[in-house]
């Protein structure tokens, strides 16, 4: 800790692993971290093995006391061992609950939250996600101090970051993991020491991030032009990735570009595909064109288009969806 900075008494909530270069940042510059609160653990993969989260995971490795309440609201036994803790206060990163009133009013500096977006835009579960797959340009982080509303609270200090062309939400994710873990430890400095004041949100410029759905990666190529479905491609990875359906089957598109109308293709109806020479081309709203580069038919591996068009009678002006 750095002889300016006060070393502060902190209960930290967080779960995936976005919230691990916080913590680990935290832990490093020397704060005490008094109670890491996570999720419980939950079965992971096919084999379905019971998982301790990235951050307990990190937590353990330091030997720092973790919580894994499933609920928090009512909790007393939880209740009365933060307030015996009496945190200066509580950091929350991606926790996955919503913290009850009586947390928000304990810790003397606050709860302080980061969000991986440019607040007020972008409100809600899945801010990464969202922005990657509405094409913009430039997200960011955001520290703020947690209220009842959602992601409503005073804004405390942000950062932007440029998305790439090539950016998936994936790569976004680590990318703000990484600079946000500084700027929550900057944003403590600051608090402590009165240098940072909250300021309200413009709530006039608010967007919302709701969490993703299944039914979200579905494809849509009347409502979307190739761009679009570029973007929602990157930006629902991993999950729910993008998907569509051919002759009744559910075809999941693993890699895509907007492409150039191909060759010799006349005008189509969106949906319906080209296939020439070997490459798959589809149709999408205002006469733009994707080529699907890999896919993979329900129940078979994932394959090139050209291995796929070599195993599947696919002819021109087969309709998707």
């Amino acid at each position: 800790m750095a002889d300016d900075a006060t070393p502060l008494r902190l209960v930290f909530c967080g779960t995936p692993q976005f919230a691990v270069p916080t913590l680990d940042a935290l832990i490093a510059v020397g704060h005490e971290i008094a109670l890491v609160v996570t999720q419980p653990d939950r079965p992971v993969g096919r084999k379905q093995l019971l998982t301790a989260t990235p951050v307990k995971q990190l937590a353990e490795a330091h030997g720092l006391p973790v919580t894994q309440p499933e609920k928090i609201k009512n909790n007393i036994e939880f209740r009365v061992r933060l307030e015996q803790i009496a945190p200066d206060a509580i950091v929350v990163v991606a926790y996955g609950r919503i913290i009850p009133r009586w947390m928000l009013d304990l810790p003397r500096l606050g709860c302080i939250n980061l969000h991986g977006s440019l607040l007020p835009r972008y409100r809600g579960a899945a801010p990464i996600q969202w922005a990657v797959a509405m094409g913009e340009t430039v997200t960011g982080n955001t520290t703020m101090l947690l209220e009842e509303g959602l992601d409503t609270g005073p804004i405390l200090l942000q950062q932007e970051l440029a998305i790439e062309l090539e950016d998936t939400a994936v790569m976004i994710f680590e990318k703000l993991a990484a600079a946000g873990a500084p700027l929550v430890v900057e944003t403590l400095a600051g608090l402590a020491a009165e240098t940072v004041q909250p300021r309200r949100q413009d709530d006039s410029q608010a967007s919302l991030a709701p969490i993703l759905k299944r039914e979200d990666g579905a494809m849509d190529f009347r409502a979307h032009t190739a761009v679009e479905l570029w973007n929602r491609w990157r930006g629902f990875q991993p999950w729910p990735g993008t998907f569509t359906a051919i002759e009744g089957k559910k075809l999941i598109v693993h890699r895509l570009l907007p492409a150039e109308a191909p060759s010799g293709a006349k005008s189509a109806e969106p949906g319906v595909v080209q296939a020439i020479e070997g490459r798959l081309f589809v149709a999408c709203a205002a006469g733009t064109w994707l080529e699907l580069i890999e896919v993979q038919l329900e129940g078979k591996t994932r394959m090139s288009a050209g291995d796929f068009l070599r195993g599947n009678a696919v002819v021109s002006g087969t309709r998707l969806g």
